[in-house]
């Protein structure tokens, strides 16, 4: 059980829960009576959806040669034969199936726009490292983070709850994505060296490792950035207090631009998750404080 559950991932899963409840309490904010199950539904089926994601990511990953053993991220169940391939894209799929479950209150409290939402996540979830066109193995990761842990995630959770569509959730969840986005490119500026060799293209095999930090950087302060535009809003407070981790991201920038690939981008790896949920949760507190 240890081992699976590793294989989930938990300390990304940040990623998954952080645009549920900021798009929660941006709706709470606004005086509408909040379904509280809808949320619960959202955040679980949002949670399975990306352990579905990492589990065939696992599984994709080993058989494609981009995970061996001589990868300097944290052991993978697939490569370490903890698991077969088989089960674990078996289990990457009931995941899936589990997000569905969860998914039909959204549906019947949403309608079409949940639907498209859901699909297009569980397609893209699948396809981040399968099909015809992986998106990890094109360079796409970035793009899919951003979009559907941020953008799609945040307006989505907003409208289910508000039933509107609005250029505030549309700011979150562009900061939230870029901070998830940063744990992708953490990831691939790591494994930069092997995901070469085995024909991943990532954003940094695509475009060196300069590129890849200054990548990483740009998606760190430009979250931070984005602030200015509660600012000028009734939403003050939320601008104000997630910037008070402004100098916990430019230490983690700074770290991550002076230090090559290695082991200890794991640590980057972490900072970075942890950063994305404590700005989550700042804001989240802005949100309520500038009811």
């Amino acid at each position: 059980m240890k081992n699976w559950i590793s294989a989930f991932r938990p300390k990304t899963l940040t990623a998954a829960v952080v645009p549920i409840i900021g798009a929660t309490a941006l709706a709470a904010s606004k005086g509408i009576p909040l379904s509280y199950q809808l949320v619960v539904f959202a955040l679980f089926s949002a949670l399975f959806i990306q352990i579905g994601t990492n589990l065939i990511n696992d599984a994709m990953d080993f058989k494609k040669g981009a995970d061996t053993s001589e990868r300097l991220g944290p052991k993978r169940i697939t490569v370490s034969g903890e698991a077969s391939f088989l089960k674990v894209m078996l289990a990457g799929s009931v995941f899936f199936l589990l997000a569905i479950l969860f998914g039909v209150p959204l549906v019947i409290s949403g309608g079409a726009p949940i639907i498209y939402i859901g699909i297009s996540s569980i397609i893209c979830g699948y396809a981040y490292t399968s099909g015809p066109y992986p998106l990890a193995y094109r360079g796409m990761g970035e793009v899919f983070v951003i979009l559907f842990f941020g953008i799609i995630a945040v307006m989505g959770m907003f409208y289910l709850l508000t039933h509107q569509w609005t250029i505030e959730s549309l700011i979150l969840g562009l900061q939230i994505g870029f901070l998830a986005a940063v744990l992708i490119a953490i990831n691939n500026l790591r494994d930069i060296n092997t995901d070469r060799l085995a024909n991943k293209n990532t954003v940094a095999v695509r475009f060196g490792e300069s590129f890849a930090k200054f990548e990483i950087i740009f998606f760190i302060l430009i979250s931070f950035i984005l602030n200015l535009y509660w600012f000028q809003t009734s939403y003050f407070y939320a601008g104000l207090f997630p910037m008070f981790l402004l100098p916990k991201g430019v230490r983690i920038a700074t770290r991550i631009y002076h230090e090559k690939p290695s082991s200890i981008y794991n640590q980057f790896l972490a900072q970075s998750a942890a950063l994305q949920l404590l700005f989550g949760i700042l804001i989240v507190i802005g949100f309520l404080a500038s009811k």
